[in-house]
C-alpha cells in the first residue's frame, strides 16, 4: 500500500515538474491575442489616447451628494459625454482595417465587445436617470466582465490607452 502511494505520488510530481518544463522552455510565449499589423496598433493607441484626453477633460470630481437635487441626472449626461468619446473612438477603428489576416479576424471581435461595453453604460446612465445609483455593472463573458476582456486584448497589442476607461468603476 506504501509502495503503490509513493509510486502514485512519485508520477503526479514528474507530471508537475514535466508541465513546468514545458511551459518555460517549450511553450509559445506569443499572446494570444497578438495581431501583427503594428503600424495598425500605434495609430489604434494614438487614436485611443486622444480619446482618454477627452474624458479627462470631462473629470467632475465632486461628491455625487455635493450636486444637488439632479446631481444623478448631471451624473449620467457626463457618462453619456464620456461613453461619446469611445463611440467616436471606434469608429475611427472600424475604418482602419489591420493588414494581417489574424488583425482583420479579431479586431471586428474587438471592437463588436467594445460597442457592448458602450451599451452596458448607456444603461448605466439610463438607471442613474432614473434615480438609481447602483454601482456600474458590466455584460459578462464566459465568467469575465468585459472591460477585463477588452483590456487583455488591448495589453497584448500594446495599446494601453485602448484600454476601457475606469472612470465608473468606483
Amino acid at each position: 500500500m506504501r509502495l503503490m502511494a509513493r509510486i502514485i505520488l512519485a508520477l503526479v510530481c514528474s507530471a508537475i515538474a514535466a508541465m513546468w518544463v514545458y511551459a518555460l522552455f517549450f511553450a509559445s510565449k506569443e499572446a494570444v491575442n497578438k495581431i501583427g499589423d503594428i503600424d495598425w496598433t500605434q495609430r489604434a493607441e494614438r487614436r485611443c489616447l486622444e480619446a482618454e484626453r477627452q474624458r479627462e477633460a470631462l473629470a467632475d470630481y465632486r461628491l455625487i451628494s455635493d450636486v444637488g437635487a439632479d446631481g444623478l441626472r448631471q451624473r449620467a449626461d457626463l457618462v453619456d459625454r464620456a461613453t461619446d468619446t469611445i463611440v467616436t473612438m471606434l469608429a475611427a477603428l472600424r475604418g482602419d482595417v489591420p493588414n494581417d489576416e489574424k488583425g482583420r479576424a479579431i479586431v471586428p471581435m474587438w471592437l463588436d465587445e467594445y460597442e457592448q461595453y458602450v451599451l452596458d453604460r448607456r444603461s448605466y446612465a439610463a438607471q442613474l436617470r432614473a434615480g438609481n445609483n447602483a454601482p456600474f455593472s458590466e455584460t459578462t463573458f464566459e465568467g469575465l466582465p468585459l472591460a477585463e476582456r477588452l483590456a487583455t486584448f488591448a495589453g497584448d497589442n500594446r495599446m494601453p490607452a485602448c484600454a476601457p476607461p475606469i472612470d465608473l468603476s468606483v
